[in-house]
């Protein structure tokens, strides 16, 4: 009689997910602020400098401006959806995964669920119209999502690195 197991392959996937968790390196005391592998949630906000508080709180406001033009307007939709999409999802992943709240992993979901929108503004280019309340969104909208990117498409990338290293 052999005293080996079977590997069912309930057990192979127990196994590479263990593999795979163990190599995120997500089991360790977690440093909170914003930078790409540090932990942003209301502790690494408070930590941030000011100009990043400022930052998120105008950002925030300006996505949720979106919610008025949503009835009429496509590339609200995708954006204020791609908002929320992102929100649902990170949130899912996040505990699905066991991933904590890192910055870097906030700016992959960015960069994931922002881009389709930043693509519709601007291959559309709204904000060349005649003023509106609409058109000022959209201007204001490219220019978040793009100053945004700046950080979180580096930011994204470092935690990819850390992640997969």
């Amino acid at each position: 009689m052999s005293h080996v197991k079977q590997c069912t392959p309930k057990t192979v996937a127990l196994f590479l997910a263990s593999l795979l968790f163990s190599s995120l390196g997500f089991a360790q005391e977690f440093e909170h602020g914003n930078q790409a592998m540090q932990v942003f949630d209301a502790q690494g906000f408070y930590s941030s400098p000011l100009w990043v508080q400022l930052w998120v709180g105008f950002m925030a406001t300006w996505f949720m401006g979106g919610i008025f033009f949503v009835k009429n307007h496509s590339i609200a939709r995708w954006i204020f959806g791609g908002m929320v999409a992102g929100v649902i999802c990170s949130m899912i992943i996040g505990k699905i995964f066991g991933i904590p709240n890192y910055s870097g992993y906030i700016a992959l979901i960015h960069v994931i669920f922002w881009t389709p929108g930043l693509i519709k503004l601007l291959t559309q280019r709204p904000f060349v119209a005649k003023p509106s309340a609409y058109s000022i969104w959209c201007s204001v909208m490219t220019f978040v999502i793009c100053f945004s990117f700046i950080f979180d498409i580096r930011d994204a990338l470092i935690f990819l690195q850390h992640s997969i290293a």
